[in-house]
Parts: C-alpha cells; structure tokens; sequence
C-alpha cells in the first residue's frame, strides 16, 4: 500500500512514532519497549502497524537487532523534528496561561515510582510549574493510609487481596509483571517461562518486606517452604547479583533497563499472581483538588495506563 498522508493521521498516534525513534535510536525493538514503559509484543505489533501505515518497510531486521531502512531514516528525521517543535509548542502556551496552581502529594513504592511515576512526575512539573509536587516513598499500604488520613492526595499502590480499602476511591492505574532475571550464562536463560517449584532449586534473590512475604505465601501453597540461603534489601542489590551470575531475582518488569539486556535474561513467571494491578487511591467521597485532578489526568493519558469508564472519571471530578 502506498504512502497516504490522511490514513497516516487517522491510524498513528504520537506514542507509535515515539516508540519506532526510540527503536531506531535503540537499534532494538525489545529495548525500546523498556525504555517506553510497554510489553515487548505491545511493542512488536505498534512498529508493524506503523509500517502497513507507511506502505514501506522502516525496520531491517538483523541478527544484532534492528536498523532503520532509507524510508525508516526519513520517517526519523521527520518524526525528531515533530516532537522538537511540540516541546516548542509546549513552552509556548505555558507562557501564555498561569496554569493550575496549589501542591499535591503523592504517596507511592519505589517499584512503582521508577518504571512508571518518575517520568510523568517530571512531565507534570514541566507542564504545571506553579504546582509544588511532593512526593513520599512508602509501600501499598502505607500510601493508601496516607490518602485516609489526608497526609496525601494520591496513594499509587499495588492491589492485594488483604489491602483495606475502605476509606478509599479507586481506580486502575497500570498491570505489572513479575519476571525472572538471570545470567545469559544461566541453564534458565533459554527457557520461555519458569514456575515457582523450578525457583526453589535455585539461590532465588527476593527483596525483604511485602515480595518476600508474599512470595513465601505462594510457596506455602505449593507444600513447601522457602529458606533462602542470601537476604538483600533493595532490587538494585538483587539485579547487580543476578547480573553477575549469582542466583535469579524476581522483579517487576517495569524496573528492568535498557542497559541490563546485555547481561541478563527474562524469564516469564508461569504464575498467575506474578501479573500486578496497581491503582491509584483518592480519599473517598471527596473530589481531588484541581491540582490533583491535572495529575491524574497525565497518569491515565499516558499509553499503558488503564482507561477509566466515563462515569469514573466524572466521580474523580
């Protein structure tokens, strides 16, 4: 199909040609999907649907990863140029208004602040400059205590079963996965997925506090016990090992970096807890400030982010 200008404005959206710069830019299809927040299928498929878009290959799959093809280096070109001049865009509005104005605080766990709220937080402080943000590290439960007790207006947490959310408006944020990391020299680096019986033969590197808990939980489950032989405190810890060939960790996949596909493999684990929702909290029965409002908006526009039913979003305000 050839080039049409009017099909390529219906079908694309800027994230697809955000997406197709980062793998160009990357020279990885699967580093690009990391570094953009999204499954690597996700990513798979957008980059095809571009190209059918195009009417031309973009891509020139190789056995290193991807390069852009003559009609792939001009799409760059023009895509670079695109968004330069929506940053433009951008800061020229921004001059013209004051903008919401106020604070908002923001409770959330490093798990979820790293893959997902760092950057949104960093597009919200551009986009609203007289809005203080103010952001508290603290686990899932924690940060929806946080929004009960007004010491926050967004709680973003991880949903479990034993979570109290009584005090509390929800609504879907992202999903999550929980993944294997191990050595490329590893015996489970070729494999497709791995169960949690084939973990327990391994030195298994799980993070102290709610995982391990929750971990241990789902062993139980499976008749035995989970006696790890090494303890570590942060995911970074557990990474840095796995990466230089001691044992496997378990993570989420939103915490995996470009720079770590160079050492390390990820495995899918085969459970169906190992898939995350997490949600974001507001004091029930109460709208969120208008500051808290804008926020929530940049959270949900952001591609991956769960859509919310109309009538959801009228009851946030």
């Amino acid at each position: 199909m050839p080039f049409n200008r009017l099909h390529l404005i219906r079908r694309c959206d800027l994230f697809t040609l955000r997406l197709f710069l980062s793998a160009v830019e990357e020279k990885q299809i699967s580093r690009a999907a990391v570094r953009e927040h999204i499954a690597i299928s996700t990513a798979t498929k957008r980059i095809q649907d571009l190209e059918e878009i195009a009417g031309a290959r973009l891509l020139e799959r190789t056995s290193r990863g991807v390069v852009p093809s003559p009609a792939g280096e001009v799409l760059a070109r023009y895509v670079r140029q695109l968004f330069s001049s929506l940053n433009e865009l951008r800061d020229e509005i921004n001059a013209f208004t004051d903008g919401v104005r106020g604070e908002v605080k923001v409770a959330a766990g490093r798990s979820i602040i790293i893959p997902f709220l760092a950057r949104e937080l960093a597009e919200y402080a551009r986009d609203y400059p007289h809005v203080e943000v103010i952001v508290h590290e603290l686990e899932s439960a924690q940060a929806v205590q946080a929004v009960v007790q007004g010491e926050a207006d967004l709680g973003i947490f991880e949903r479990t079963p034993e979570l109290d959310l009584s005090g509390a408006d929800v609504v879907p944020y992202r999903e999550d996965r929980l993944v294997v990391l191990v050595h490329r020299d590893h015996a489970l680096a070729e494999r497709g997925q791995v169960t949690i019986e084939e973990l327990l033969s391994q030195e298994t590197l799980i993070v102290s506090g709610p995982m391990l808990e929750e971990f241990r939980m789902h062993v139980r489950r499976v008749g035995q016990e989970f006696k790890p032989t090494s303890q570590v405190k942060s995911a970074g810890v557990a990474i840095s090992l796995a990466q230089a060939g001691f044992g496997v960790t378990i993570q989420p996949e939103g915490l995996l970096r470009v720079a770590m596909f160079d050492e390390v493999a990820v495995v899918q684990l085969a459970e169906p807890w190992a898939v995350r929702s997490v949600c974001v909290a507001t004091l029930r029965g109460r709208p969120p400030s208008a500051a808290a409002s804008a926020l929530l908006d940049v959270m949900l526009a952001t591609p991956g982010a769960a859509q919310l039913q109309p009538h959801i979003r009228q009851s946030l305000g």
